[in-house]
């Protein structure tokens, strides 16, 4: 007889094991079926967040932007260096090691929390009108095991969109995973695709010495992000050796042979142009993997782009399944899978107590997104083209990095802090960042919106000095024109 679970989560990236555990720490039987498989072969947990997507981009981020600073920038505190060098296999053993690292802590965490974990894909097996349960098979290289479970969470995320006339060989064109494996340093490297993926696998190898070219389908730069924010990154990226960033292109044909990558295409003025180079990053965005979940099988609804149809409470159109994450509508970003899976999680507990959910829906509003280049670009809320589309009045604070102490002291000048608040109420509608650790200070911001907050209430909290977070004060002051150090 098939083993018995109260909630069986399909998918152990950050939606699918936050679910998990949250389940069980609310008292319900649960296990967790991933297919995920390391390089070795072995299973591991995260997803691709952690396997080959957050985690191991923000490592090498890290390790190129030290090298940089070392090679370019040091001098100016009188640190003298020569010979820096930079070793590359060592650099990915580090960043492996991390992954490693926190992939065996996701399995302590189960193993904690009593979360049972099956590896293998999971598939929805035809459920019978009377049934009770779900019943779902889940395949491991053949071997095939049935498990039941009265509530389903799918959390399967997304795979990469591939460009239909080039396959992914990870040897010359590469996805994000190609991208965090290279173990030399490409003399040319081109990306297609200037969204977060293509900026910050530029960025890795541009700082270690590759010469980057980007190019972009869209008309303008950045356009999820405000125009002011993506008009200051084009300026600041565009002053950056060995970075060149091209939009509004057309791909014409990809040839690839034993040692290069050819891309024809059409530049924004409707010229015929030739990219060639050592590698090739692909990185037009990703599509949400509903494939072997039993879509058709069962009648799961998906929209006219393929993701997973849910409410407001990530409720699919079948009974007693859920969806979170990539697979469904919203922001691809871990943290927003991480926090529909609490609520799905609370939710199911409140369901088999016989209560009623209290839970409040995600508000993709408050949902932060962070860009981790150099400068850090990050946002949440409203921006100005979308506040003028609504057609809704407001004022605007700003206040630039390079009038911050310790913004001086740090020699990282370049940016701006910018706060869009309600004309009449003075309530922050949006919160636009870029400069040195933004992805950290845009934390405020979230909460101030989450307590709907004014920019008179953020003038009037203290902030540390010297401190960056003085900047976002400032902005605050900025929205009534009163700031004080400019």
């Amino acid at each position: 007889m098939s083993e018995t679970f109260d909630v069986a989560v399909i998918g152990a990236g950050p939606g699918g094991y936050v679910a998990a555990i949250r389940c069980a720490q609310l008292g319900l039987n649960t296990v967790c079926i991933d297919e995920w498989k390391n390089p070795k072969g072995k299973a591991s947990l995260g997803g691709t967040c952690l396997n080959v997507g957050c985690i191991p981009s923000k490592a090498l981020l890290e390790s190129s932007e030290n090298y940089f600073q070392i090679k370019h920038k040091v001098s100016v505190h009188g640190i003298a260096t020569e010979n820096v060098s930079v070793d590359v296999p060592v650099m990915i053993v580090r960043k492996d090691k991390i992954v490693t690292t926190f992939t065996a802590g996701i399995t302590s965490l189960f193993k904690k929390n009593k979360v049972k974990s099956i590896h293998g894909r999971g598939t929805l097996l035809q459920r019978e009108p009377s049934a009770n349960a779900w019943q779902i098979k889940v395949d491991d290289n053949g071997n095939t095991e049935i498990i039941q479970a009265k509530h389903v969470i799918v959390a399967t995320g997304s795979v990469p969109r591939s460009l239909p006339f080039t396959p992914i060989d990870n040897d010359l064109v590469l996805d994000n995973a190609g991208a965090l494996a290279l173990t030399e340093v490409p003399k040319r490297l081109g990306v297609i695709g200037a969204g977060v993926i293509g900026l910050e696998m530029g960025s890795v190898w541009r700082r270690l010495g590759a010469e980057v070219t980007i190019l972009e389908a869209m008309p303008g730069f950045l356009m999820a992000a405000d125009e002011q924010i993506a008009k200051e990154a084009k300026s600041i990226f565009a002053k950056e050796p060995g970075l060149q960033i091209n939009t509004g292109i057309n791909i014409k044909s990809i040839k690839v042979s034993n040692s290069d990558v050819v891309v024809n295409y059409s530049d924004s003025n409707n010229q015929e142009q030739v990219l060639e180079v050592d590698k090739l990053i692909v990185a037009i965005g990703r599509i949400p993997n509903t494939m072997g979940l039993g879509v058709s099988e069962n009648g799961l609804s998906l929209d006219e782009r393929g993701f997973i149809v849910v409410d407001q409470y990530c409720r699919t159109n079948l009974t007693n399944v859920y969806a979170v994450g990539d697979v469904v509508r919203g922001p691809m970003l871990a943290h927003k899978a991480s926090e529909e899976g609490v609520v799905v999680a609370e939710m199911i507990a409140h369901s088999e107590k016989g209560q009623a959910s209290e839970n409040e829906a995600v508000d993709f509003n408050t949902i932060p997104w962070v860009i981790y280049t150099a400068p850090e670009i990050a946002w949440v809320g409203k921006n100005e083209q979308e506040l003028r589309a609504a057609g809704i009045a407001y004022k605007v604070g700003q206040f630039p990095f390079i009038a911050n102490g310790r913004a001086r002291a740090m020699g990282e000048t370049s940016g701006f802090v910018k706060i869009l608040a309600d004309e009449k109420t003075d309530r922050v509608l949006g919160v636009h960042m870029i400069g040195p650790h933004v992805s950290e200070l845009i934390s405020e911001a979230v909460m101030a919106m989450k307590f709907s907050a004014s920019s008179q209430d953020i003038a009037c909290i203290v902030h540390a000095h010297p401190s960056l977070s003085e900047v976002f004060h400032e902005a605050a002051l900025g929205v009534d024109k009163r700031a004080l150090h400019i």
